[in-house]
């Protein structure tokens, strides 16, 4: 069984912003058009602007061992390749954020812009993506940074749930879980169990996500 742990809120908490250097990613009206379209046609939500309110921090790596090339990949506005996921949509996949080995912040779309990296949860994760892989585990400085900006993004937008890409199913079959199509899936094992367990431990995180879904 994987527990999961849910956040405290932090409404009317003062947070200092941690330093976010600025590399925004295409957005053009075909991005706007594609993400829009990702959410009726995957997440059954009918929209005019691909926008969301943030409810979740979605913790990935990149299996990429670099900013720049990572930041290459996702400014494509549609999938270079990858055809399991261009079956869904043609959209390509982003997150908001991008977290260097050094721990460095790198901002490619706003908070509150759609981004496409968790399949059922995208209208309404932020996804923060880590330089590192299986073979190159996220490093100390990494955990930091990611403290600091989820902290950060806990005080600023109703964050109810921070989790590791690898327990995204635990959502499958209750109320957040969004996405038209049971049979699409992926399998996934980033950040891992030993990262989420010392970035919950840092963002003194408290319940198990079980029970917090069923309330």
């Amino acid at each position: 069984m994987i527990f999961l742990f849910g956040v405290m809120p932090l409404s009317g908490v003062t947070q200092e912003r941690p330093p976010i250097v600025q590399r925004l990613i295409k957005w053009d009206n075909h991005r706007e058009q594609l993400s829009i379209e990702y959410l009726q046609q995957r997440h059954g939500i009918i929209a005019t602007a691909a926008t969301i309110i943030p409810k979740i921090v979605v913790v990935h790596w990149t299996a990429v061992m670099s900013v720049e090339k990572t930041i290459d990949v996702f400014n494509f506005v549609e999938l270079p390749a990858r055809p399991h996921l261009k079956k869904a949509s043609s959209l390509n996949v982003s997150s908001q954020f991008v977290v260097g080995r050094d721990g460095t912040i790198f901002q490619l779309l706003p908070e509150t812009t759609f981004a496409r990296h968790t399949i059922g949860l995208n209208y309404c994760a932020i996804g923060i993506e880590n330089i590192g892989s299986a073979r190159y585990p996220l490093t100390e400085a990494q955990l930091e940074a990611n403290t600091a900006l989820i902290k950060y993004l806990m005080a600023e937008y109703p964050i109810e749930f921070v989790i590791g890409h690898h327990e995204y199913q635990t959502f499958r079959g209750t109320n957040w879980w969004k996405e038209t199509d049971p049979n699409y899936l992926t399998s996934k094992i980033d950040p891992g169990e030993a990262f989420m367990s010392q970035l919950r431990l840092k963002l003194g995180m408290q319940g198990d996500l079980t029970q917090r879904l069923n309330k």
